[in-house]
């Protein structure tokens, strides 16, 4: 049996997907489904039981968990970027992560958790996972924080060769509708080019990058999934790894790829960056992943803007297709 925390939201429902497309359902999913419509994710999925998160932290707890488990994947946190309560993110993304790490540890379960990016800040130090440098990392938000103070805490305790942190970059693809304003561009500039016919991106306010020339390491959902399964597969294998392409686009073409999937002529509009998030911007995040390959040894093609972008509009958002079931 195999745990999925945050099970019902984007890159977690997408994991049970792919599980399920390998034969695999004995799956719990633990997650917290709310008023939102974050349930569709799950229907059309195959898993064994659901579990609200806070019911599955008091089995943890209790040491009475009614299933024998072989792994714990820890895709469940608050991932929003502009949340401003630290003490509910240091709560739900630092302890909760704690306790489940320490329950696998006891019980021989293996761990693999979600780290993040954001750890690496504005990237001047580079975006290079390296266990040994954590302490130099100076994340731009509270929710990039609490995902260094987890990974600072694995290794603190010497736990590196146990377990698997995963820092996800910029990941887009089919089940984040329910995401709103943290959904992807993707999705964004879809429904803004179905509306309207252009897309708005933000201008820049450094010299050395033109309006729409900001950078980021855009990695499809699939091929993030199949990293994060590897790692499964491969127990041996243990440490922080980034989950990104490896090679940066700027918006221009992620939605240049996006007009040509959608047949329409490209046309964009440049906006004003809101005030409160201009200082926090990171103009150009690029994931070093040779660790991935070398020690990880993930050498499975990934997919390019162009690839994902295409597969992602043609194959789900014009069709109104989650991984389980269309959206109607």
């Amino acid at each position: 049996m195999i745990v999925v925390t945050g099970g019902a939201g984007f890159i977690g429902s997408a994991l049970v997907w792919k599980l399920n497309n390998m034969g695999m359902d004995k799956i719990i999913i633990v997650d917290e489904l709310g008023n939102e419509d974050k349930w569709k994710n799950l229907n059309g999925l195959n898993y064994s039981d659901f579990f609200n998160k806070n019911d599955f932290m008091g089995l943890i707890l209790q040491r009475e968990m009614p299933f024998k488990l072989s792994a714990i994947i820890h895709l469940g946190a608050c991932s929003s970027t502009t949340e401003k309560d630290a003490d509910f993110l240091m709560d739900n993304n630092v302890h909760y992560s704690q306790e489940l790490a320490k329950w696998c540890l006891e019980k021989g379960v293996r761990f693999i958790y979600a780290s993040s990016a954001a750890t690496y800040g504005d990237g001047i130090g580079g975006y290079k996972d390296d266990e040994t440098k954590l302490h130099e990392l100076r994340p731009m938000n509270m929710y990039g924080y609490s995902k260094l103070l987890f990974d600072l805490w694995i290794r603190r305790n010497s736990l590196m060769d146990k377990v698997v942190g995963l820092k996800y970059f910029n990941v887009y693809g089919p089940n984040e509708y329910h995401k709103g304003y943290m959904s992807s561009i993707v999705i964004k500039a879809y429904n803004q080019v179905l509306e309207t016919g252009k897309v708005k991106l933000f201008k820049s306010y450094k010299n050395e990058y033109k309006d729409g020339e900001q950078r980021r390491d855009f990695i499809y959902v699939k091929d993030a999934v199949d990293m994060t399964l590897h790692f499964l597969e491969h127990p041996e294998k243990n440490g922080i790894f980034n989950v990104g392409t490896g090679k940066s686009h700027t918006w221009i073409e992620l939605v240049t790829a996006l007009f040509k999937a959608t047949g329409k002529p490209v046309n964009i509009e440049y906006v004003d960056m809101p005030d409160d998030i201009r200082d926090k911007y990171q103009y150009c995040t690029e994931a070093d992943m040779d660790k991935m390959k070398n020690v990880g040894g993930y050498n499975k093609p990934i997919a390019d803007v162009n690839e994902g972008v295409t597969d992602y509009v043609k194959n789900y958002l014009m069709k109104d297709k989650y991984f389980g079931l269309s959206k109607d």
